[in-house]
């Protein structure tokens, strides 16, 4: 219980931070573009809203959800184009407004999960731990998108380790995505936290994935492609799941191409 109420917690400082990120922007920096093709910044945080309200309704009525759920499978296109338009006809404190209150919400609800819960979500129900801790990733990556279209940098914070916790557990995910078949060859991975200490995974020896956490996270959440990073592969199994991983639900996501920030490489 004690790991749950801590990835909670380090949710609400993902939301802060980005909230302090976007929050005395000017109105017409809303409508940058950011370099998700057509997506602006609020489109970011529109899609950011949509989903916190539907993990909201995932955990306190699960059968208003499934009711969703359905409607998502009938028209995914229009399920999730909708908000974005109404969106894009609201004044910029309204999405903001709506942004927390439906993230407030959704923390709310989940104060009351328990470890063991199951919650359904679009795919396979999920764990609890993992259900926050995809929220939190969402969060961080779309984030990421405004940091980038604004210019900015932010600091990496020890809560990347969840996100390259579920990075990790998704390699198998990724090929399937993929329609790829996963070699049987396991892949450690090594990564440098933000305050030098080393997280790792898997076994030494064989196939292996070394470099900063940041560079690693940004990578499986596909906001980076593996050549503009840090990271060092040994072994072709280790090379091939980074240049598919995608630790979110979800098709095939297009990631980043490779010269698309180059200055962070090396």
């Amino acid at each position: 219980m004690a790991e749950l109420v801590e990835i909670i917690a380090d949710l609400r400082a993902e939301h802060d931070a980005l909230d302090a990120v976007v929050a005395g922007l000017e109105a017409d920096d809303w409508d940058g573009s950011t370099p998700a093709e057509g997506w602006s910044i609020r489109d970011q945080i529109t899609h950011l809203t949509f989903f916190d309200e539907q993990a909201q309704m995932a955990v306190a009525d699960p059968d208003g959800f499934a009711d969703a759920l359905a409607s998502a499978a009938e028209d995914p296109l229009t399920f999730t184009d909708r908000p974005l338009a109404e969106a894009r006809l609201q004044q910029t404190g309204e999405v903001l407004g709506r942004w927390r209150a439906a993230r407030a919400k959704m923390l709310e609800a989940f104060a009351s999960l328990e470890p063991r819960t199951r919650i359904p979500w679009y795919g396979p129900p999920m764990s609890a731990r993992s259900f926050v801790t995809a929220r939190l990733m969402e969060t961080w990556a779309h984030g990421q998108d405004i940091v980038d279209a604004l210019g900015v940098q932010r600091k990496a914070t020890g809560r990347l380790r969840h996100i390259a916790h579920l990075g990790v557990l998704a390699r198998p995910f990724a090929y399937q995505v993929h329609g790829l078949t996963m070699p049987d060859e396991p892949v450690r991975v090594e990564l440098e936290a933000p305050d030098g200490a080393v997280w790792t995974w898997g076994d030494p020896g064989g196939a292996s994935v070394r470099g900063p956490a940041l560079d690693f996270c940004l990578v499986v959440v596909q906001r980076r492609h593996v050549d503009d990073t840090r990271l060092e592969t040994q072994g072709a199994a280790a090379r091939q799941w980074m240049e598919i991983a995608q630790a979110y639900a979800g098709p095939a996501g297009p990631g980043r191409r490779p010269g698309q920030f180059p200055a962070e490489a090396g």
